[in-house]
C-alpha cells in the first residue's frame, strides 16, 4: 500500500523543551515527504517563541491546557476551532489520553500516535511496539508514516534538529545585558528540570569554568528562573579574580535569545536537559554529562556532540529524579578534568 498524501497536518506537541526540539526531526521529515503540506503545531504557550526558530512550521496554536487539566468543555471548544481548519492528519506526540482528545473531538480523519493511557478509540492509526525503536526521536519519526507502509528501517536514519539561529542578534543581546562581545565563550547549562539525579555538581561546573577562564575565555551560564540558584552556586565557587569573566544569564533571557547566544559559544557543557538539545540543534559543540538517564533514549542529536557517562556502574541508568542510593556516583565520578579533556578533543575534531 502506498503512503497517502496529506496537505494539512496538525502536530500535537510535547510539553518539554528537549522533546520539542527532538520533534523538529519529525517536522523536517514531514516537509520532505509532503513539500506542499501546511504544518500546524498545537503547543504550550511558553514554547511558541522556540517554535518560531523551526522554519518547517506554518502556524502555531497555543495549547491552553496545563498538566493534569481535563476541562472537557474547554477542550470541545478548542477542538471546534481546530475543526474549522480542515486538517486531514493529526500526529499526537505525547502519550497521554488528554493529548489525543482534541484531534478526536475535532474529527480529524486520520489520528496517529503511539498507544498509551487507554486511548485506543481516540486514535485510528496506532503504533504499539517501541522496542525496535528505542530512541524517542525514532518514535517521533515513525509517526510520519502510515502504519500499513511503515518499516523500522525507514526511521533509523533520521534528520537532526536544526534550529534557525540569528547570530547577527548576538551583539544587541550582549549589550542588553551589559556583556562584552567575545568569540571565546564557554556556555554552561547546569539545570535539569527532571531532578538532581541528572545534575552534574555545581562545584564541577565551576572548576570547568575556571579552567576555561584561565585559558583566556569567558563563561555564560544559561537556564530558566529555576536554575538561577544553581548559577549562583557556580559563581560562588569561582575564585574572585575570575568572577568578572563569568556571567549569569539564567532566568534573564528569552528562548530565542538563548538559541542565538548558544550558537555564538565555542562550546557548551551541559546536563541531559532541554538546553542540551537546544545547544545541539543550534550547531554548537556540546559535551553532555549523563547521570541517571541514558543516551539510549534521548542522546544529543548532533555530530558535534559528545555524551559522557559511566559505563561500569551497575546502578545506572536508574531514571530516578533523585539518587535512590544517595551517592550520585554516576555524576561525581565524571570529573571536570574529564569533561574539559573531551571538550578539547571535540573542538579539535570540529576545527574550532
Amino acid at each position: 500500500m502506498a503512503e497517502r498524501n496529506y496537505s494539512n497536518i496538525l502536530v500535537v506537541a510535547p510539553s518539554w523543551i528537549g522533546d520539542m526540539v527532538m520533534a523538529q526531526s519529525l517536522l523536517i521529515r514531514l516537509k520532505e515527504m509532503y513539500p506542499g503540506a501546511r504544518i500546524t503545531v498545537f503547543a504550550p504557550s511558553w514554547c511558541l517563541s522556540l517554535l518560531e526558530r523551526m522554519p518547517q512550521i506554518d502556524e502555531t496554536v497555543p495549547n491552553p491546557f496545563g498538566h493534569g487539566q481535563i476541562r472537557i468543555m474547554d477542550r470541545l471548544k478548542t477542538a471546534s476551532e481546530l475543526r474549522a481548519k480542515n486538517f486531514d492528519l493529526a500526529l499526537v506526540l505525547p502519550h497521554s489520553i488528554k493529548s489525543a482528545m482534541i484531534p478526536f473531538f475535532a474529527r480529524i480523519p486520520v489520528r496517529r500516535g503511539w498507544l498509551g493511557e487507554q486511548r485506543y478509540v481516540l486514535l485510528n492509526q496506532r503504533y504499539r511496539d517501541k522496542r525496535p525503536l528505542p530512541l524517542l526521536v525514532e518514535q517521533y519519526n515513525a509517526l510520519a508514516f502510515d502504519p500499513d507502509v511503515f518499516t523500522n528501517d525507514t526511521v533509523r536514519i533520521f534528520p537532526y534538529p536544526a534550529l534557525e539561529v540569528r547570530r547577527e542578534n548576538i551583539p544587541a543581546i550582549l549589550e542588553k545585558f551589559h556583556l562584552p562581545l567575545s568569540d571565546n565563550v564557554l556556555g554552561l547549562c547546569p539545570g535539569a528540570e527532571y531532578g538532581p539525579a541528572k545534575r552534574w555538581p555545581t562545584s564541577y561546573f565551576a572548576k570547568a569554568a575556571a579552567s576555561w577562564i584561565e585559558r583566556g575565555g569567558s563563561v555564560h551560564i544559561f537556564g530558566g528562573p529555576k536554575d538561577l540558584p544553581l548559577a549562583e552556586e557556580i559563581l560562588g565557587f569561582i575564585d574572585e579574580k575570575f568572577k568578572r569573566y563569568c556571567h549569569i544569564l539564567a532566568g534573564k533571557t528569552t528562548l530565542p535569545e538563548v538559541v542565538d547566544l548558544l550558537s555564538g559559544c565555542r562550546g557548551v557543557i551541559t546536563n541531559d536537559s532541554g538546553l542540551m538539545h537546544v545547544s545541539a540543534a543550534a550547531g554548537v559543540p556540546v559535551v553532555a554529562v549523563y547521570g541517571s538517564s541514558t543516551t539510549n533514549y534521548t542522546p544529543p542529536l548532533s555530530k558535534k556532540a559528545k555524551a559522557l557517562f559511566l559505563k561500569d556502574l551497575d546502578c545506572r541508568p536508574c531514571f530516578k529524579r533523585t539518587c535512590p542510593l544517595q551517592h550520585t556516583r554516576c555524576l561525581k565520578e565524571i570529573t571536570p578534568e574529564m569533561v574539559i579533556r573531551e571538550l578539547d578533543i571535540l573542538l579539535t575534531a570540529v576545527g574550532e
